[in-house]
């Protein structure tokens, strides 16, 4: 038999082999685990875990679900950015500086609007208005919602960011230090805002509703490419979960209470403050960020030549809540 023949037949063995390995191969690459935050600030990941509503979903995939808890939306962009999770937590503005600092995640849904960021102080630290933090020292965590909220109240105030002395702690331990009296202030983030309140005679000095934006929950582009599937099943699961919450919201408290080891009265609190309406995302929230993302290049927190509007498109993905109505 001439090598010819042999090349032939050779050729032949290998896309045939290829062929049939090919499902074997697909099996292999199978996603077998989910890996998804929970936060305090995402009051709906909490009932998520604690119903075991996407175990459940997955169960029959033979995929399961692991949990990590985000403490921050800083925590949740590290970890979806290192490759950690596959599904995180975050405010839509945290989310924006994310995506500008080349984390390569989009928000493919809401799970609340809360007006969960405000600047706190206490009582005899001679703090009335933003303007008074001039000099002052003030609790942040950077790159989440409360740090953002910071500098576009500081720059309303004819304000920078070098007028006052940040003292960078994650959100619960910059409560303890306003309540200590290490600082003058702190950028607050619920349920521990709302507990620095109840419980700590802390006072919200500086409140802009508008100025908290949306929370969004994010993956990673290559993920959401690859399996479309698997995220609108979370994020179906997501808005079951929604649902049952605007029907009765005690089971959310209740698990807040449980993982916050906060107070009823303090989650309560939070409660009121948390709009869970819609988990749809697309030009309202777009709006939101972008408006943010302007204010913070106003600051000169975002490089000037970087475009804002641009990079918002890539990061709201809508598709994944389109079927989910307005």
């Amino acid at each position: 038999m001439s090598a010819f023949h042999l090349s032939r037949r050779h050729a032949l063995g290998l896309v045939l082999g290829a062929t049939f390995a090919a499902p074997a191969i697909l099996r292999a690459q199978a996603i077998k685990e989910i890996r998804i935050d929970f936060a305090t600030y995402n009051p709906l990941s909490l009932i998520l875990r604690d119903q075991k509503l996407l175990e459940k979903e997955f169960e029959k995939d033979g995929i399961a679900i692991r949990w990590v808890q985000s403490a921050g939306s800083n925590k949740a962009l590290e970890f979806l950015n290192a490759g950690s999770i596959e599904f995180g937590s975050t405010a839509g503005a945290a989310a924006l500086l994310g995506k500008i600092n080349g984390n390569p995640i989009q928000s493919i849904s809401v799970y609340s609007r809360p007006e969960w960021t405000a600047l706190v102080t206490k009582p005899g630290k001679g703090i009335a208005k933003v303007a008074d933090l001039k000099g002052k020292s003030v609790a942040v965590t950077r790159g989440t919602d409360p740090h953002i909220f910071l500098i576009r109240a500081l720059a309303e105030a004819g304000l920078k960011e070098r007028d006052v002395k940040l003292v960078l702690l994650q959100h619960a331990d910059g409560r303890t230090a306003l309540a200590r009296g290490d600082v003058d202030a702190w950028a607050g983030l619920d349920p521990l805002m709302a507990a620095a309140e109840l419980e700590d005679g802390a006072t919200l000095f500086h409140r802009k509703a508008e100025n908290n934006t949306w929370g969004v929950l994010n993956t990673q582009v290559d993920f959401a490419a690859k399996n479309p599937e698997i995220v609108r099943r979370v994020i179906n699961v997501y808005e079951t979960a929604r649902k049952a919450a605007l029907a009765n919201i005690k089971p959310v408290q209740d698990a807040l209470v449980a993982v916050a080891r906060l107070p009823e009265p303090v989650i309560a609190r939070q409660l009121t403050r948390t709009d869970l309406s819609t988990s749809v995302i697309g030009r309202v929230q777009a709006d939101a960020i972008t408006a943010a993302g302007v204010a913070l290049q106003e600051a000169g927190v975002i490089k000037a030549d970087v475009d804002v509007k641009n990079v918002v498109a890539s990061l709201i993905e809508p598709k994944f809540t389109a079927h989910l109505g307005a």
